[in-house]
């Protein structure tokens, strides 16, 4: 009786480890809108992010730009690297995936490192924002921000960022793999990557500007409320 019981616990827990494998597999399966879509009502948030070396990194992988970095790193600096697709995807949105960034047809809207690069694939929570925002606007009723996640939303990114910044062989970062990017600590200290300060930087992110409260509960990240505490009124 004891060992059935044993074994019935087992399954069990199998069943609990498959279920969250699952949802861990299916947590990437939604579609890439563009920035078009983002900036209709984050108007500020685009202004800013307009300002930032994201907003020109594609330009990056073109012949004559950042020749010294490009030698440095034993790359040619008088060749186009921006239909290379193991240096394209770190200079794009969303590369590879549903409604991405395609070198063969790009779209103006997936070109740099854009808002779904970190906040993820949005076709499906953009809907959830638009919605949201008219209730709150006409009720004051908040939305719960569980929605957001389970439509793609995300609210931890800090391993979207690592994914291009730490990756490099030797990187201390457990999710490296090929292709490697070549611009590594060892190479240049300036290619160190620390997020907790970088996602304080208003030259490599945007700007924040205070939000209206159309949504509420977790998932919220660890610095919304020291962001929302100095963020700027709309422009």
């Amino acid at each position: 009786m004891m060992q059935r019981t044993m074994w019935r616990r087992l399954w069990a827990a199998v069943a609990l480890v498959t279920v969250a494998a699952a949802s861990i597999a299916s947590a990437d399966d939604f579609e890439y809108d563009g920035l078009k879509k983002c900036k209709g009502c984050h108007k500020s948030e685009y202004k800013s992010w307009r300002k930032t070396r994201h907003a020109k990194a594609l330009k990056t992988l073109k012949p004559g730009v950042k020749v010294e970095a490009k030698r440095k790193a034993k790359l040619d600096p008088d060749k186009d690297y921006s239909e290379d697709e193991k240096c394209v995807r770190c200079h794009v949105t969303g590369y590879g995936a549903d409604g991405g960034y395609d070198i063969e047809d790009p779209g103006i809207y997936l070109v740099n490192v854009g808002c779904e690069s970190c906040h993820g694939p949005g076709a499906d929570y953009r809907v959830i924002h638009r919605k949201a925002s008219n209730r709150f606007e006409k009720s004051k009723k908040a939305t719960p921000r569980r929605q957001l996640a389970d439509a793609g939303e995300e609210f931890e990114f800090v391993n979207r960022c690592k994914a291009c910044h730490m990756n490099y062989e030797g990187s201390p970062w457990p999710g490296a793999k090929k292709p490697y990017t070549p611009f590594t600590p060892d190479l240049d200290p300036k290619y160190a990557f620390d997020f907790d300060k970088k996602v304080r930087d208003a030259k490599a992110m945007h700007e924040h500007f205070k939000l209206e409260g159309v949504f509420t509960g977790p998932p919220k990240p660890a610095f919304h409320d020291e962001f929302q505490r100095d963020a700027k009124s709309k422009l």
